[in-house]
């Protein structure tokens, strides 16, 4: 039978109207602006935030920038050889239910079978302590499989047109809720959304 309630459930993790990811779920962010994404999702959490990326990965979050969207201190650094790696560890992290957010910065999206086992360690945190969530951040164009939802999110043209940062963000998979596409910007720290046509390029 097909789902077709669009609201979020009550313990969803909700970044602003339409924005929302539901917790003991994994989930996919992909674009240029994944990274955003995660620390949008993170600064909307309480507690400690594991983050996860492959040992040879140039990037490293810088702490000053960081500090704009959550408290530097509350992020968890821990690096693996492979993305296999990567995703037990993340595994392990949301089966222990002690943190609330699990990042993994992945080269390629996983498989339906991984996903479906953060699913299931991500249930198991949820009944040890606090529901966690997974977000996988992705390589353009994503395509995990078998995630809650799907994200992607870019810096709009002319992104500091008139000084204001300015971001598409589209929500091109969920489980309960139809494709949308948005303008994103970030007032005094709030995400701010503005209805877009859905673009057929990403909506997948």
């Amino acid at each position: 039978m097909l789902q077709t309630r669009h609201a979020p459930a009550p313990d969803a993790l909700t970044l602003a109207p339409g924005m929302a990811l539901a917790r003991a779920r994994a989930h996919e962010a992909t674009g240029p602006a994944r990274q955003l994404f995660a620390l949008l999702a993170g600064g909307a959490t309480c507690g400690p935030i594991l983050w996860l990326q492959p040992g040879w990965h140039p990037e490293r979050l810088n702490g000053d920038g960081v500090l704009a969207y959550l408290d530097p201190g509350r992020l968890i650094f821990g690096t693996a050889r492979t993305d296999p790696e990567l995703l037990a560890a993340a595994e392990e992290a949301l089966r222990s239910g002690l943190v609330p957010l699990v990042v993994a910065s992945l080269a390629t999206p996983p498989g339906l079978t991984a996903v479906r086992r953060l699913h299931l360690a991500a249930e198991t945190g949820a009944d040890r302590g606090t529901a966690p969530l997974a977000l996988l951040l992705t390589p353009d164009p994503g395509g995990a499989a078998g995630v809650e939802t799907r994200w992607h999110i870019t810096p709009s043209p002319g992104w500091m047109k008139n000084g204001i940062a300015s971001w598409t963000l589209a929500r091109a998979r969920a489980r309960m809720a139809p494709q949308a596409s948005w303008r994103m910007t970030l007032e005094a720290g709030e995400v701010r959304l503005t209805g877009l046509p859905a673009p057929e390029a990403i909506a997948r």
